[in-house]
């Protein structure tokens, strides 16, 4: 009567086990994980001529995996308003994704998604003592 209800449960279980129920000794190969690209961390520069130049940033922000550093001179210097309005974009998006936004410089801005953390320069001065 054993055999019959053990071979009854090989078959749908699909497994080996012994009459008790333990699995048979012996181990099973398992492949690790692929790496796809996907989760690295990007670090991409950005450049600013004009107000239309903050889509390809927002779309890599929203990916999730990239941190932008975008230089701001050639906007700053042919229009202060459109500059402005960019920045709010960027703090905008940058608060969606529950990241963060520090100027580098006068020239770049550097926002980065919530995995990342940007040291601001009172705790650069706190590390160097």
């Amino acid at each position: 009567m054993k055999k019959f209800f053990s071979s009854i449960k090989e078959k749908f279980s699909g497994s080996s086990y012994d009459i008790e129920g333990k699995p048979e000794t012996g181990y099973v190969e398992v492949d690790a994980p692929r790496d796809d690209g996907r989760s690295k961390v990007i670090v991409k520069p950005f450049q600013l001529e004009n107000f239309e130049d903050i889509k390809p940033v927002l779309d890599s922000l929203r990916e999730g995996h990239t941190i932008a550093l975008v230089n701001i001179r050639p906007l700053k210097e042919s229009d202060m308003s459109e500059l402005k309005r960019a920045i709010n974009k960027l703090k905008k998006t940058c608060d969606a994704i529950q990241g963060e936004i520090a100027g580098f410089g006068e020239d770049f801005i550097v926002v980065c998604p919530a995995f990342a953390t940007i040291a601001k320069s009172s705790e650069i001065s706190n590390v160097e003592e």
